[in-house]
């Protein structure tokens, strides 16, 4: 057996310190993030040719966490490390390449076939405009054609973040987010203006986004001698095996958009400018689970698949309980803080140009919703790993298919009458089932990992559960208390007051909540694994 190579061998980070640099460089995504979004909102509003970019947008995003970021990932980095274990270097660059060529094989008919059926991909996803608006739809078919290939260059991008990040190369792969979100930036001011209607700029933006974040991770594959070279694929044992195990994850890892798909389905038949409050009230939801439980997951999985191809069972129930504890100490807290400032936030990244005091609220509803549910989908970004790195994916996909169904009826049951009755902010009730979906699906995953003696809690959770209370409760007395003493905030007028005021409550919040946590007992090597 060949010796492994120095160059590949993985490098020996403790996880908070792999977990703080992903966060790290995803923090600075999510302000470009917030940036775009600011500026998108100001400029383009909501309804109309931005409702259809929104939906042309979000299909694409879809389908990219299913085959990219979701299902070839997590199906992807266990085989991966499986071999590497080996300490066969020719092995691992034979199999990169013959997935590379797999997937890229996959990737094109799916984004040829999007390409061609257009207008009944846009019709599933929007019944509503469909019947009633045709011009809106016209438009999202268009716009649907221009940003699927973005598909083909995201999916060969994750394949390429999936071999640095089980390289414990974090830092390049979690940079990405923020050149896409500066090139929908640039797009904006010098693409948008030269079309009509201008969010057509934007489809083009994304395309271009998608080539970018390729062309900056390719390189990066050469220095560790993993650059891959396309070749088929099909017939190779492990690319088969990463194969057998993405079909029950096709649906399994992405059950959060599936969801978010359903909720756009629905609110094609709300009232105009539905799918732009979802859209951007989903946008600051993504912020602290970009920012701790996508990195979380990342982290996690080829950790776990490691101790699990080591036959490490004590390693594996320890790092598991390690993420379970970290989710819930960043997920509860976040969750909470855009409850309670689902107004103040909104209006500070948004409540500009175009995006009126209507719209600002309307969003809001569907934050203060959507919210309620961060911890669980906190969670669940550790709990599914926890089943992908034993390569076992039909677990996961039993969970999901139990919560999509679940989301279906929590819809129809919430949302209907709103809807019936022309209740301002039904889309409110979307987001709600959106949540209650996610916490559904999170307490099934635990569930069925307890079930096969997979977690066995380390000492300590009572301790930790109180400490957490505790932290939280005081946290929302100083939020709640800086709130009532500022005052409304649409009588704060400019960015800057806005965004100075509402730091100093996040900031002031987040304070006491650490502040709590170390008069406790909580200390940092609490936290490292």
């Amino acid at each position: 057996m060949n010796a492994p190579d120095p160059a590949t061998a993985p490098r020996r980070a403790g996880l908070l310190r792999s977990t703080a640099v992903f966060s790290a460089m995803t923090l600075l995504s999510r302000i470009a993030g917030f940036v775009r979004d600011m500026v998108q909102a100001t400029q383009f509003g909501t309804g109309g040719a931005m409702s259809a970019f929104i939906v042309a947008y979000r299909i694409p995003n879809f389908l990219r966490r299913v085959f990219a970021e979701g299902s070839m990932s997590m199906a992807f980095v266990p085989v991966l490390n499986e071999i590497r274990e080996r300490g066969d270097k020719a092995a691992l660059k034979e199999f990169v390449d013959h997935m590379a060529g797999a997937l890229c094989a996959v990737v094109l008919v799916i984004c040829a076939l999007g390409v061609l059926l257009a207008p009944l991909v846009a019709g599933l996803f929007t019944p509503g405009w469909a019947l009633a608006e045709p011009e809106k739809f016209g438009w999202t078919t268009q716009m649907l054609r221009i940003t699927f290939p973005y598909l083909l260059f995201i999916s060969m991008m994750a394949l390429a973040a999936s071999i640095l990040n089980s390289f414990g190369r974090f830092a390049l792969p979690a940079f990405t987010p923020v050149l896409h979100n500066l090139t929908l930036i640039a797009a904006m001011f010098w693409l948008a203006p030269k079309f009509h209607p201008q969010p057509f700029g934007l489809a083009w933006g994304v395309l271009i986004a998608g080539a970018l974040q390729l062309l900056l991770l390719w390189p990066a594959l050469g220095r560790l001698g993993l650059r891959p070279r396309l070749r088929w694929g099909f017939r190779h044992p492990d690319v088969r095996k990463v194969g057998k195990l993405m079909l029950p994850t096709l649906f399994s890892s992405s059950v959060a958009q599936v969801n978010l798909l359903v909720g756009t389905a629905f609110a094609s038949l709300l009232v105009d400018g539905s799918q732009d409050w979802l859209y951007y009230s989903d946008r600051l939801v993504e912020f602290p689970l970009g920012l701790f439980g996508v990195a979380l997951g990342t982290v996690i999985l080829p950790h776990l698949s490691r101790r699990h191809a080591a036959e490490d069972g004590a390693g594996y129930n320890q790092s598991l309980d390690w993420g379970l504890r970290m989710a819930l100490l960043a997920g509860v807290p976040a969750g909470l803080g855009l409850l309670l400032l689902a107004d103040p936030i909104t209006a500070t990244v948004y409540n500009y140009g175009k995006f009126t005091v209507h719209d600002t609220h309307m969003a809001a509803i569907s934050l203060t919703a959507m919210s309620i549910g961060i911890p669980a989908f906190m969670l669940s970004k550790v709990l599914s790993p926890a089943f992908f790195a034993r390569q076992d994916t039909k677990t996961p996909m039993r969970a999901a298919i139990l919560t999509v169904i679940a989301n279906v009826l929590l819809t129809l049951a919430l949302t209907t009458p709103l809807w019936i009755n022309s209740t301002p902010g039904a889309h409110g009730g979307i987001a709600l089932a959106t949540a209650l979906a996610g916490i559904f699906n999170a307490w099934l995953l635990w569930r069925y990992l307890r079930r096969a003696g997979l977690h066995q809690p380390q000492p300590g959770w009572g301790r930790f559960g109180l400490r957490l209370l505790l932290a939280c409760v005081v946290m929302s007395a100083v939020v709640l208390a800086l709130r009532y003493w500022i005052g409304a905030w649409s009588d704060i007028h400019g960015v800057l007051p806005r965004v100075l005021w509402l730091l100093l409550v996040i900031g002031s919040g987040a304070a006491a909540y650490g502040v709590v946590l170390l008069a406790l007992g909580l200390r940092m090597r609490d936290l490292r694994h």
